[in-house]
């Protein structure tokens, strides 16, 4: 088949470098192929409803579109985790039910002229894709996830970005708790996988850093504090994932609403509620949030961004639908989307990083 028309999605929440993808997949679209380029907005909602509109604007992309957003955060296409074809939401009778809208998304693509689609998004954006893939849809994947949770890439772009964030922030958490003597515990992304917590908590000196990998336990927490105490450090930090949890207990999180995500909230105040019982000290809690989502992407995101958006455009060129791009250093290679989504990249309870952190006194709760 002749490609012609390739549609481009950005799927999930956001994260640095969504626009360097998109950036880099239309300009080699444009210029190497000649392809017209459809924007689909605020994920699969573009397909979802042909006359939705979202502010973003930009259905139809050219070289102007993406001219100036290498720098920027976010996606010019919009972006949601809401809006499953699979799960889509509606309204009957007054209450929330989910239904399955997907053969009129795959109506909609082939009315719009759709030859084939590249999918930006993480492990539930590449999910719904193999599941479009099995309807006859020509899908190419670009893996996005500030969590770096994709088994089948050395790294995702955003993450690096997330990490220095998160780093800058309990640098200056670290004046402010040594100035007051205080414990301050910061919050930091991370559903199932502790990576952002573990490498900027290491790279910030944090003296306890609690991850999903690893269910905690107050009581060693409190001791490192007690401990830095009395050598007249009163001051302590602690790093937690949202999705850290204590040994035999659940994750903090908010009643799950159809067709959402569960959404996490808390995991640093229920450690923060629970270590007031044990320890005399001022605690403070500083949750990230979606600060590490925003602002302009680092250079290494920019560069692995926009590799990623010239080979995806390249891999539709070459008809290898049902792939997902991906860095196994120093190269771009692919692999099936149905193997990307496999396998989740969790941190290892015993690999080395967290070795070499015990070994400089950091404490995980499991002491």
């Amino acid at each position: 088949m002749a490609v012609h028309t390739v549609g481009i999605m950005t799927g999930g929440g956001d994260c640095p470098g969504l626009n360097p993808v998109i950036r880099a997949a239309v300009k080699t679209g444009i210029k190497k192929y000649g392809w017209k380029i459809f924007g689909i907005e605020d994920a699969s909602m573009g397909l979802i409803d042909l006359n939705y509109r979202s502010p973003h604007g930009n259905l139809w992309l050219d070289m102007d579109s993406v001219a100036e957003i290498l720098t920027r955060g976010g996606t010019i296409l919009g972006t949601s985790n809401r809006s499953d074809p699979f799960h889509y939401v509606v309204k009957r009778d007054g209450k929330k039910v989910e239904t399955d809208v997907s053969d009129l998304v795959v109506e909609h693509a082939k009315e719009v002229g759709l030859d084939a689609i590249i999918s930006i998004g993480g492990d539930g954006s590449m999910r719904i894709a193999q599941q479009f893939i099995e309807k006859g849809m020509n899908i190419v994947g670009v893996p996005k996830t500030i969590d770096n949770d994709l088994a089948a890439t050395d790294v995702t772009f955003g993450f690096d970005t997330a990490v220095q964030v998160a780093t800058e922030a309990i640098d200056r958490l670290h004046d402010t708790a040594e100035s007051h003597d205080r414990v301050m515990l910061v919050e930091v992304m991370g559903r199932e996988a502790g990576w952002i917590a573990l490498q900027a908590g290491l790279a910030a000196g944090a003296h306890a850093i609690l991850i999903p990998e690893i269910p905690y336990r107050l009581e060693p927490i409190a001791k490192r504090i007690q401990d830095r105490t009395a050598r007249n450090r009163p001051y302590s930090i602690v790093v937690v994932a949202e999705g850290a949890r204590p040994v035999g207990g659940e994750i903090s999180h908010l009643k799950k609403q159809p067709g959402a995500m569960l959404r996490l909230m808390g995991a640093a105040s229920h450690v923060a509620d629970g270590l007031s019982r044990l320890i005399d000290q001022d605690m403070r809690v500083t949750v990230l949030g979606h600060i590490q989502r925003g602002g302009s992407p680092s250079n290494f995101d920019r560069v692995l961004a926009t590799r990623f958006g010239h080979a995806a455009a390249n891999l539709v060129a070459q008809e290898q639908f049902g792939r997902m791009v991906a860095l196994r250093t120093p190269h771009i290679i692919s692999v099936p989307i149905s193997e990307a989504v496999a396998n989740q990249k969790l941190v290892d309870p015993n690999g080395e990083v967290i070795q070499a952190a015990r070994d400089l006194g950091v404490v995980f709760g499991d002491e």
